[in-house]
C-alpha cells in the first residue's frame, strides 16, 4: 500500500487543495445558510411589523373618524374595517394576519396558547413587539405579535356599558369583559403568522445558486493555482529529480537544465547546473590524475600495487605482473594478503582503529610458480571519496 508521503508532489498538492476546497465550501455553506436564515427572519419581522402597524393605524383612524355610521353599516366598525384591510393586503402572500384579545367579543378571534401567553406578557411587561419560531403539530410557524393599546376613541365602544353605542349594547350585555378598558391599557394585539417552509422557500433557491457560484469560483481558483504551481514549481522540481536520477545512473555531468527564472526554483536549478559543471571538472581532473598515476607506475622500476582495505587489488603495474607471475586481469580483484607470507599481519595492522601510518617492511612474495621472492615493501595510505586506498611499492632484494 502506497503511503501518503510516497505520493507525487502533484498528487499531494491537488489532494490537499481538494480537501481545502471541501472545507472552505462547507464553512462557506454554513456561513451562507446562517446569513440567509438571519436575512429571512429579518425580512419576516419587517413585513410582519409593517402589516401590524398598518392594521393598528387603520383601526385607530377609523375609531377616531367614524361616529354613528356603524349603527347602519356593521362593516364600518373599526375592528371589522382593519380586519378586511389586512385580508386585502395579504391576499397575495403567505402571511396570515388577525386581531386577538384576551377579552374578545368575536369567538373566532379567540387567541391560541401562544397568543395568550404573549398577551399576558404584554400586560405584565409592556414591550413593542414579540416574535419567535413556534412548532404546531408537524408544522413550524413564524409568529409575530404587536400589542394594541386603548385610545380615547377606542373607549367609545370599549369604555363603560352606558357610553357604548346601541348596536354594541344589543350584542354585548352589561358585565361583558370587553367593557371598561382604560386609556393606554393593552386591548389586544395584531397577530401575524406564516409557515416556515413558505418563508424559507425562496431561501433554498437562493442558497443553491449562491453555493453553486461559490463552488465555481473555488474551482477556478484551484485550477489556476494548479496550473501555476505545476508550471512554476512541480514541473521544474520533477525535471530536477529526473536529472539527478540520470546523473546517478550514468555519471554524465554534461547536460544542464534550463533556468527560466531567478526565483527560488530558478536559483536551485542554477546551483544544480553549477554543481554539475564543478563535478564535470573534477571528474576530468580525476581521470587525468588517474591516467598520470597509471603512466607513472608503469615506468616505475619497482612493482606498484594499489589495494582496498580488504586487500582487493584495483591497480597493478607491469612490474607487479612480473613479480607475482600473473597477468593484470588475473590479479585485479584478488587479495594482496594472499600473495604475502606476512599477509595476515599486514591485514591486522590495516584493520586496527586509527590512522594507518606509512611503514617499510621486509616481505616474502609467493609467485605463481610457488617460489618465494624477498622484497622490501613500503605501504602508504591515502583517503578516497568512500574508503581509504593503500599503495604498496615492492622492490626485490638481490640475494635476500
Amino acid at each position: 500500500m502506497t503511503r501518503p508521503a510516497d505520493l507525487s508532489i502533484r498528487t499531494k498538492f491537488f489532494g490537499l487543495m481538494s480537501l481545502l476546497l471541501i472545507a472552505l465550501l462547507l464553512a462557506s455553506g454554513m456561513f451562507l445558510y446562517q446569513r440567509q436564515k438571519d436575512f429571512v427572519l429579518r425580512f419576516a419581522v419587517d413585513n410582519a411589523r409593517s402589516l401590524a402597524t398598518q392594521l393598528i393605524e387603520t383601526r385607530e383612524y377609523m375609531s377616531s373618524v367614524v361616529k354613528n355610521e356603524p349603527e347602519s353599516n356593521y362593516n364600518l366598525v373599526p375592528q371589522v374595517v382593519a380586519t378586511q384591510v389586512a385580508k386585502r393586503v395579504t391576499q397575495n402572500s403567505k402571511f396570515y394576519v388577525r386581531q386577538v384579545s384576551l377579552r374578545y367579543r368575536n369567538p373566532e378571534n379567540r387567541p391560541d396558547p401562544y397568543e395568550t401567553a404573549q398577551l399576558q406578557r404584554f400586560i405584565k411587561n409592556p414591550v413593542g413587539e414579540s416574535y419567535d419560531i413556534v412548532k404546531s403539530g408537524e408544522t413550524r410557524f413564524f409568529r409575530y405579535l404587536q400589542p394594541m393599546r386603548a385610545t380615547p376613541s377606542c373607549l367609545g365602544c370599549h369604555g363603560s356599558y352606558q357610553s357604548a353605542p346601541d348596536f354594541v349594547k344589543n350584542r354585548f350585555p352589561p358585565g361583558h369583559y370587553s367593557y371598561n378598558y382604560q386609556v393606554g391599557e393593552v386591548i389586544g394585539a395584531v397577530s401575524v403568522s406564516i409557515p416556515v417552509k413558505d418563508l424559507y422557500a425562496q431561501l433554498g433557491t437562493n442558497f443553491k445558486l449562491d453555493l453553486l457560484a461559490r463552488t465555481l469560483v473555488f474551482l477556478i481558483v484551484i485550477v489556476v493555482m494548479g496550473i501555476i504551481m505545476s508550471r512554476q514549481i512541480i514541473e521544474p522540481v520533477q525535471l530536477l529529480s529526473d536529472r539527478i536520477i540520470e546523473v546517478t545512473r550514468t555519471g554524465n555531468f554534461q547536460e544542464k537544465l534550463p533556468q527560466r527564472s531567478r526565483d527560488e526554483i530558478g536559483m536551485l536549478i542554477g546551483a544544480f547546473n553549477d554543481m554539475m559543471e564543478e563535478l564535470s571538472h573534477r571528474t576530468v581532473q580525476s581521470r587525468e590524475a588517474d591516467e598520470r598515476y597509471r603512466r607513472f607506475i608503469e615506468v616505475a622500476a619497482s612493482a606498484v600495487v594499489t589495494f582496498l582495505k580488504d586487500g582487493k587489488m584495483v591497480i597493478v603495474n607491469e612490474k607487479a605482473e612480473s613479480l607475482f607471475g600473473r597477468n593484470r586481469q588475473m590479479l585485479l580483484g584478488e587479495s594482496i594478503f594472499d600473495f604475502l607470507e606476512g599477509g595476515d599481519e599486514l591485514r591486522q595492522r590495516i584493520e586496527q582503529p586509527g590512522e594507518f601510518k606509512e611503514e617499510t617492511t621486509r616481505q616474502r612474495v609467493i609467485n605463481a610458480a610457488g617460489k618465494p621472492v624477498t622484497v622490501e615493501m613500503v605501504v602508504s595510505a591515502s583517503r578516497a571519496d568512500r574508503e581509504p586506498l593503500y599503495t604498496a611499492i615492492l622492490r626485490e632484494r638481490n640475494g635476500g
